[in-house]
């Protein structure tokens, strides 16, 4: 029977009538959620009988203590969104219940077993004591409890509406520097919305709370003055006999709306103090209490000293400094076996030297005798297309068991680069090196280093993109990338940094920005003759006669490779590669020189890369040459089979590395890219002679601009009149030579 229930399509599990009913009943969640409010509505105008109102007071307790159930069990508070709403809900649903004990106590002196159980049992069937016990409670919900969470939820409403651009700062910067893509991008946006309507909420919600207690005080106080007439003048009650009814009644009822109150009180408090985490409330309370064992032996032996006391009862406090020493000697044992496997691995990490391979798939299988030895020689022989090699105190960034997650971000920025450059990064290798500084790490592309930083780990960089003049406290340094000023600060500073406009960022995602940026700035020494022959390969299965056309009749690979490399050395994609190869195609049987046909694919390519300069849709802002500048440089184009350049004057080069300094500044400040746009003749030797000078500097071409862009022309770049005699005084000598 049991396997053929696993079998038959036709029989249907027995836990599937449950899931199905659990699933009908989410769908209908806003329909019962309504109904709910429509019904705690109809309670404020029609009467309710005592059975009803007993099962709505003990319907109200187990709401109350449900909800402050899931506040200890959430692991960010901002998950419990629902959280004011439900307040308010249930605020509403007391308040009615409140009439409706009212009109019951009034009406008929009865107000149903709950509520006369907490009148009498509760409180022993004293009203004074209760009337204090009642006063008690609306004071600590009052005045203690809703005020410091209302207080808490100010505070954290204001500072995370503060820090809102800031972290969309951050995030951008992130999304910019390839370091985690758009739907994660979108996602973390969202979740610091999310975190900032939910504090701006529990803001407003606290200040229902407030008002609830203050009508539990009103409502209290008219149910026993108007029970104790009622009882006099329509009931034929003595005084004493009134009294001690409606008051015992009056206070029963206050006492069972403000216990639920207490509770959900205690639960927005405890929402708004709380920072997110990996587990829940108790786990996270219970890590953090007996972290540190010295703490508790110290408070039990305080604890024994006041038992030892005359005059002090012994049992209460020698018991629980006993059970105390008892938990913090535990604690300490284990917290030196921790320690010691700790110093273990250290030690044997630290031996196994720098041969740790980590991102992309260079992990090298374990193995042992023949298969290690061989494995070792070729990790010798070998020669990595690029790693990256820290320090031993960066070591927690890539060890994921530390919370390290440098490695899935270096797959991260490969990924990124595939989706946007269209290039395959190789496998990235990281590994320890002991000849660095402890927090220095360095990027090498085939064993050579092309750049280097330092990170402090534990810190935080505050970069001052905002200009702010607010100074903060901690290491001065400069961002790796861009150069921007910049602060690693400790966590106590963080606020301050996003309140006054720094953008916060960690060590690890310093230097994934920073191996993005590199391997954006190296990409084309990465892009080697066995990768062109994958994309071509990829690309054979959509576009057989595009691939068939090209090779071998047209063009070899090595032109192929040396046109992608040409793009990408100027930052461009080569994504659209079917678009790329059909213009060398198209114009392989007129030239064959790269330089030539990567010119002829921008000018195509042109339509796809340009608008992303506009810094407005159809307007690009740029400098351009003065024509004479421009035909005195073309002439002095010097160009051989592999190479194009300028052969310029000492005093026309200083001239020109002068005014495209100050027109980049200029870009600069504007937060603009800076652009140059000249003639075709003049554009890729024009760019060869500024690229080790301004390698952010992008050069144009007039015929690579889409016809609906228009250039708003922010410098003319000329040449003094002084400057023209020279040269032109030169010329015949120049000739001559």
């Amino acid at each position: 029977m049991a396997s053929a229930a696993a079998t038959d399509p036709s029989v249907v599990p027995q836990s599937l009538p449950a899931k199905g009913a659990r699933v009908d009943l989410l769908k209908r969640a806003d329909l019962i959620f309504t109904g709910a409010l429509f019904m705690t509505v109809l309670m404020l105008l029609v009467p309710l009988p005592a059975l009803a109102l007993d099962v709505m007071l003990a319907l109200q307790m187990g709401v109350s203590l449900l909800m402050l159930l899931i506040v200890i069990y959430v692991k960010d508070p901002p998950e419990f969104a629902g959280f004011p709403t439900l307040l308010l809900a249930l605020t509403l649903f007391r308040l009615a219940l409140n009439i409706c004990s009212t009109r019951l106590i009034l009406t008929k002196g009865e107000a149903g077993h709950v509520i006369e159980s907490f009148g009498h049992f509760v409180i022993q069937g004293n009203y004074i004591v209760g009337f204090v016990v009642f006063l008690i409670l609306v004071v600590i919900n009052f005045v203690v409890i809703t005020k410091g969470a209302g207080r808490i939820a100010e505070v954290s409403a204001r500072f995370t509406l503060d820090a809102l651009p800031g972290k969309q700062m951050a995030i951008d910067a992130e999304l910019n520097a390839g370091i985690i893509d758009e739907a994660t991008a979108t996602a973390r946006r969202q979740k610091v919305q999310k975190e900032a309507d939910f504090y701006g909420a529990m803001d407003g919600a606290s200040k229902f709370v407030r008002g609830d207690a203050i009508a539990g005080i009103l409502i209290t106080l008219v149910n026993v003055i108007g029970g104790f007439a009622i009882g006099v003048l329509q009931m034929d009650m003595t005084l004493s006999e009134a009294a001690t009814k409606f008051t015992l009644l009056s206070i029963g009822d206050g006492l069972v709306s403000q216990i639920p109150a207490l509770i959900v009180s205690v639960g927005a408090g405890i929402l708004v103090t709380r920072a997110a985490g990996t587990g829940n409330l108790g786990q996270q309370i219970g890590g953090q209490l007996v972290r540190y064992p010295r703490a508790i032996g110290i408070s039990a032996a305080m604890l024994g000293v006041f038992g030892l006391m005359p005059g002090m009862p012994a049992l209460p406090f020698l018991s629980l400094a006993l059970v105390g020493g008892y938990i913090a000697r535990i604690l300490k044992q284990q917290q030196r076996v921790d320690e010691a496997s700790a110093e273990i691995a250290a030690v044997t990490a630290k031996a196994a030297g720098s041969g740790k391979s980590a991102a992309g798939g260079k992990e090298g299988a374990s193995s042992s005798g023949k298969g290690a030895i061989s494995e070792d020689l070729r990790k010798l022989v070998d020669l990595d297309v690029f790693a990256i090699e820290i320090g031993y105190g960066l070591l927690p960034l890539a060890d994921a068991k530390q919370g390290g997650d440098l490695l899935s971000r270096v797959t991260g920025v490969r990924k990124t680069l595939a989706r946007e450059k269209g290039i395959l990064v190789p496998p990235v290798s990281v590994r320890d090196n002991l000849e660095l500084e402890a927090n220095e790490y360095r990027f090498l592309l085939r064993g050579k280093t092309v750049a280097k930083g330092q990170v402090q780990p534990g810190r935080s960089m505050a970069m001052n993109v905002s200009n702010s003049t607010v100074a903060l406290r901690g290491l001065p340094t400069r961002e790796p990338v861009f150069g921007l000023e910049a602060v690693w600060i400790d966590e106590t500073e963080r606020k301050t940094a996003e309140l006054n406009g720094y953008t916060v960022v960690d060590p690890s995602s310093v230097m994934i920005t920073h191996v993005s940026e590199t391997l954006k700035s190296v990409a084309h020494l990465l892009l080697g003759r066995q990768d062109v022959q994958t994309l071509i390969d990829h690309l054979k299965e959509s576009h057989p006669a595009l691939v068939s056309e090209l090779l071998p009749d047209l063009v070899n690979l090595g032109i192929i490779q040396r046109v992608l490399q040409n793009l990408l050395r100027e930052n461009l994609s080569i994504l659209n590669l079917p678009l790329i190869l059909e213009c060398i195609g198209d114009f392989a049987s007129v030239t064959k020189n790269p330089d030539d046909l990567s010119e002829l694919a921008r000018r195509r390519l042109g339509l796809y890369f340009v608008p992303e300069l506009e810094y407005r849709p159809g307007l690009l802002k740029a400098a351009t040459f003065d024509p004479r500048l421009e035909q005195v440089l073309i002439a002095r184009i010097h160009r051989t089979p592999s190479e194009v350049g300028l052969a310029l004057d000492p005093m026309l080069g200083r001239h020109l590395l002068t005014e495209v300094n100050a027109r980049v500044a200029e870009f600069t400040q504007q937060n603009l890219t800076p652009v140059l746009v000249v003639s075709t003749e003049l554009r890729l030797a024009l760019k060869r002679f500024f690229e080790p000078s301004f390698p952010r500097l992008v050069v144009l071409a007039f015929q690579e601009l889409p016809p609906s862009t228009e250039i708003e022309n922010t410098a003319i770049v000329t040449i003094p009149p002084h400057l023209v005699a020279r040269l032109e005084a030169a010329a015949p000598a120049l000739r001559a030579a």
